[in-house]
């Protein structure tokens, strides 16, 4: 349990859930946010241009607690657009910002252990905790009972490591007014912006944790965490945070080191996904594209060398080759 601190009055949560078809899920979402034990909240609801119930939904539970407002946005927002107009919708007066997707949920206790955490420790700028995603338990790392990280410790880990603890913004609350002097709060083209915006706060800023599971992710198709997945985007998005703030946490020789790191890791990739036959020109685009505009560079030569040396380790171990590209 995350130390408790007297809080007297409740300072106030602004919940927002951005929806778009979700509709199968969205009423458990919304008993998700009904049910916490914290009660100072208001809870927007943003509709993207929805084409199932999720709007006749969302306004049948607003028509019935004045704590809900649903927007209907007149036009489509891509996904990361419309996260920052739904921030943009965080109430004046509220101290802590949280969202929680439309085909996910939070445990009861979630704001509450979250707000207690940022209560206690005022240099934090964002509260995680161990997260639910299908049936496993994410977001781990943290050493218990520390509820208070340094950015500069969390990020270290992030480079050197590969720890992230993270998740996504369903897995975390963020003080409001860094919220709003944070505009746009998401890189747009970014598909693992809620990481890299993570790492950007925790330049100046501590990191505040829970040690329970206090959120549920959905695994769905289409969901823009199942699109970065298959196609990797996750490789390309670390050396990009790499590039913009690995400097302000790493040594000039561990920033290297990183650096030539995940270069050989990201050609690995991609020699893995010749071999397992990818041809679909979409990625081969997306790669070729962000090694160059990430500053690592897109080598044919580079590549050739790659899948060179995986096909002498298929040739050597073909049973180990074949795991590999099954998990990959």
């Amino acid at each position: 349990m995350s130390a408790k601190v007297s809080l007297g009055p409740q300072p106030l949560v602004s919940i927002l859930t951005p929806v778009y078809n979700n509709a199968e899920n969205l009423a458990e979402c919304i008993e998700s946010v009904l049910s916490q034990t914290y009660s100072n909240w208001e809870y927007t609801i943003v509709n993207n241009c929805s084409t199932d119930d999720s709007g006749r939904i969302a306004h049948e539970y607003a028509a019935k607690d004045p704590r809900i407002k649903v927007l209907d946005n007149t036009t489509y927002l891509e996904v990361y657009v419309n996260h920052n107009h739904v921030l943009r919708q965080v109430s004046p007066n509220a101290k802590y910002v949280k969202m929680v997707f439309g085909d996910d949920w939070i445990y009861p206790q979630c704001v509450e252990e979250m707000v207690a955490v940022a209560e206690e420790h005022p240099s934090v700028a964002l509260v995680g905790a161990y997260g639910l995603e299908g049936k496993e338990v994410k977001w781990v790392g943290m050493q218990h009972p520390d509820t208070e990280i340094s950015g500069h410790e969390v990020c270290r880990r992030y480079f050197l490591e590969g720890m992230n603890v993270f998740g996504t913004a369903n897995s975390l609350l963020f003080r409001a007014d860094i919220v709003r002097n944070r505009d746009p709060f998401y890189d747009e083209s970014n598909l693992t912006a809620d990481r890299e915006t993570c790492v950007a706060l925790l330049r100046d800023h501590n990191f505040g944790f829970v040690y329970q599971v206090l959120t549920y992710s959905r695994l769905r198709a289409g969901s823009l965490n199942t699109v970065a997945a298959k196609i990797n985007a996750y490789i390309a998005g670390t050396i990009n945070d790499l590039q913009l703030h690995g400097r302000a946490f790493l040594s000039e020789q561990e920033f290297n080191t990183c650096f030539n790191k995940l270069r050989s890791e990201y050609y690995n990739f991609l020699a893995i996904s010749i071999f397992k036959g990818r041809r679909d020109p979409n990625f081969w685009s997306y790669h070729r594209n962000k090694l160059i505009k990430y500053g690592v560079g897109f080598s044919r030569r580079r590549l050739a060398k790659a899948a060179l040396a995986r096909f002498f380790r298929a040739a050597l171990n073909p049973h180990e080759t074949l795991q590999k590209l099954q998990k990959s």
